[in-house]
C-alpha cells in the first residue's frame, strides 16, 4: 500500500513543470549537485570539528560549548540548502530516489543524527568549562560521526542501487 502511494506521488512529480525544466535544461542537475556537494562538505566539516572536540581528540584548549557555538550554525545553514537542492533533484527523477532503499536509509539516519546533534548542542552550548564529555556523550559523538558518513555513503549509493 505504501509503495503504491510512493509510486503515485512519483508519477505526480514526473508531470510537473519543475520536472520538465530539470529534464530540458542540461545545466540544472550539475548546478544543483555542485551546491549539494558544497553544502555536504560544509556540514561534514562542522560536524567533524564538533564531534572531535566532544571526543577529546581535537581542540582541548577550548571548551566544548565554544566549539559547538563556532561550528553549529554551519550545520543549520547547510541543512536547508541540502533540503532544497536535494528536493529539486528528487523532482527531476522521483522514482529513482523515493523508492530507493538507500535514499530511505539516508533519511532515517538523517532524522537520528539531527536528534543527536540537537541533544549535544542543548547539553553543551552554554558550558564554558574545559571538562571532558562523559562516556554517553562521547558515544553519541561517535554515533553522530558514523551516521554523517553513512548519510554521505547512502547518498552516493542512490546512484547505483
Amino acid at each position: 500500500m505504501a509503495q503504491f502511494g510512493i509510486l503515485a506521488f512519483c508519477n505526480t512529480l514526473e508531470h510537473t513543470a519543475l520536472n520538465e525544466a530539470i529534464q530540458n535544461y542540461f545545466w540544472i542537475v550539475p548546478t544543483l549537485q555542485t551546491i549539494h556537494i558544497l553544502a555536504i562538505a560544509t556540514l561534514m566539516i562542522a560536524a567533524l570539528m564538533i564531534n572531535l572536540r566532544v571526543l577529546g581528540l581535537h581542540g582541548q584548549c577550548e571548551p566544548i560549548g565554544t566549539v559547538i557555538n563556532r561550528y553549529s550554525h554551519l550545520i543549520w545553514y547547510a541543512l536547508p540548502v541540502l533540503l532544497i537542492s536535494g528536493s529539486i533533484m528528487i523532482v527531476g527523477e522521483p522514482a529513482r530516489s523515493l523508492t530507493n532503499s538507500a535514499f530511505q536509509q539516508k533519511m532515517l539516519m538523517l532524522i537520528v543524527v539531527i536528534a543527536i546533534t540537537v541533544g549535544l548542542q542543548k547539553k553543551w552550548r552554554y558550558n564554558t568549562s574545559y571538562q571532558y564529555a562523559d562516556i554517553t556523550t562521547r558515544f553519541l559523538a561517535m554515533i553522530s560521526l558514523a551516521l554523517w558518513v553513512g548519510i554521505v555513503a547512502a547518498g552516493r549509493w542512490i546512484a547505483y542501487a
